[in-house]
């Protein structure tokens, strides 16, 4: 029944959470659900893959007079404690780590490779991974790009609507629309697992 599963935890770094360069409202908290998720469910998952924004010399990316859509202020500088993974996640023990925007603005985690190279589409294909859970920040610009294109790569998605977090709840709402128009699934990290109702329900 069904395939194998990976949860991609997208960008749960310091520099996009209260205090960042480039906080998101809600961040740190969702960092924290996000940790007890995977550590509850970890047998659930096949795969568990990290990503993080690690901007060398991102260009037209970073700016001083950000229009915070095309141009932002300097985050995840590589290198830096704010583009490490974010302190709660210290428990979580990724198989995988994919790291993006190296030189040039990258959006999802498919734009990203891991310390051997390899594309993030390449690691899910290896591990014959069919479906993904995308959780992490910013629900509106890099979980919506990574689940994107997940989709596109015909992996069954699902979007854990309480293990993310946007910018502004407009471009949360906007983004849960055209994630749903695409073929994601939104659902909470509760109803992730049907069968977990009760303590201890061994499968």
């Amino acid at each position: 029944m069904g395939g194998r599963r990976a949860l991609l935890v997208v960008d749960v770094q310091p520099t996009f959470c209260e205090g960042g360069a480039l906080p998101v409202p809600g961040g740190n908290a969702v960092a924290e659900r996000i940790a007890r998720h995977a550590a509850a469910h970890r047998d659930r998952y096949d795969l568990v893959v990290t990503t993080q924004d690690w901007h060398v010399d991102p260009g037209g990316h970073f700016s001083e007079l950000p229009d915070f859509v095309d141009t932002w202020p300097p985050h995840g500088v590589a290198g830096t404690a704010e583009a490490e993974l974010h302190p709660a996640l210290s428990e979580l023990g990724p198989d995988v780590s994919v790291k993006k925007g190296e030189f040039a603005a990258a959006y999802s985690g498919f734009e990203g490779v891991d310390g051997e190279g390899r594309a993030l589409a390449t690691i899910l294909r290896e591990r014959e991974v069919t479906d993904v859970d995308v959780v992490g920040i910013a629900e509106s610009h890099c979980v919506r790009a990574t689940a994107l294109d997940a989709l596109g790569l015909g992996l069954a998605t699902r979007v854990l609507t309480d293990l993310t977090v946007p910018v502004t709840p407009e471009q949360g709402a906007a983004a849960r629309e055209e994630l749903a128009a695409a073929g994601a699934a939104l659902v909470s990290s509760a109803d992730a697992f049907g069968d977990d109702a009760g303590p201890a329900q061994g499968r």
